[in-house]
């Protein structure tokens, strides 16, 4: 590696679109056109001197060299960070989940923010897992226990999921492009091979609202959306409990602190009405 050619904007670049998985998902975390941000991995390329990344139809993938630059970049990252953590909690605190929990929380903003003067939120919205340990994410909603050192995290509740639409006579699924436990379940049904395809969990919702497909959502969700019915009953493959993770460290920022019980808070409630 010519370690002289890197400077740390291309490497905060490198780690933007290595974890959103591509260069459009990565615009809005760096300020950066698609077709620059192309440029800059070539160029972080090239000073390595190897292949960081599979050019994928639907976004980036790393290599076994990208995902090592990765972990040596999220170290560096981390102690970059922790120098200006000292006595005061973050700027800005960032919460990850995926699109139905984000969806959620986007809706309860201003119960969530009250009173945390000029520490801002920023909503992570996500099917793959960030990593907390590496401060990619100050608090995170999980589907499963974490096991790394050093995070601390708190029982939510358990998630169902079922089949939604408007009524009872058959339309076509609708099919969301992303690797989930719920797009892989719709693709194994026999009758999914019309299913109307979109790349956004909430373009399904929006679809099934509008009376043309069916859709798999979780029950906190689709019982939630008036006119929608269930059409199928919930699916116990997709069952999962949920958990609150933050880091051990950072949970007792007051408001952090603050924000972690907020969340749990409005969860709870979701769970207790399912």
């Amino acid at each position: 590696m010519d370690e002289t050619k890197l400077n740390w904007e291309d490497l905060r670049l490198f780690l933007a679109v290595a974890r959103a998985g591509g260069l459009s998902a990565a615009v809005s975390d760096t300020g950066k056109s698609a077709p620059t941000l192309g440029r800059r991995m070539l160029a972080v390329e090239a000073a390595v001197g190897g292949e960081l990344f599979r050019r994928l139809p639907r976004g980036y993938e790393l290599t076994e060299q990208g995902e090592d630059l990765l972990a040596r970049i999220a170290d560096l990252e981390t102690q970059i960070q922790s120098l200006g953590r000292f006595g005061r909690g973050p700027a800005v605190i960032k919460i990850s989940a995926g699109s139905w929990m984000t969806y959620v929380l986007c809706r309860h903003i201003h119960a969530i923010q009250d009173g945390l003067g000029a520490t801002r939120l920023q909503f992570i919205s996500a099917e793959h897992v960030l990593d907390i340990a590496h401060r990619e994410a100050v608090i995170g909603i999980r589907n499963r226990r974490p096991e790394q050192r050093g995070l601390a995290c708190r029982k939510i509740g358990h998630v169902r999921f079922a089949g939604y639409a408007t009524g009872k006579s058959v339309r076509p699924w609708v099919r969301v492009a992303v690797k989930t436990p719920s797009a892989a379940w719709l693709a194994a049904q026999p009758d999914s091979g019309d299913a109307v395809e979109v790349t956004s969990p909430r373009n399904a919702l929006d679809l099934a609202c509008a009376g043309a497909v069916r859709a798999v959502l979780p029950t906190f969700v689709g019982d939630a959306q008036e006119g929608l019915l269930r059409v199928t009953p919930t699916i116990p493959e997709l069952s999962h409990d949920q958990w609150l993770v933050t880091h051990d460290e950072e949970r007792f920022q007051p408001n952090v602190r603050r924000v972690i019980d907020r969340i749990y808070e409005i969860a709870r409630s979701l769970h207790r009405g399912a």
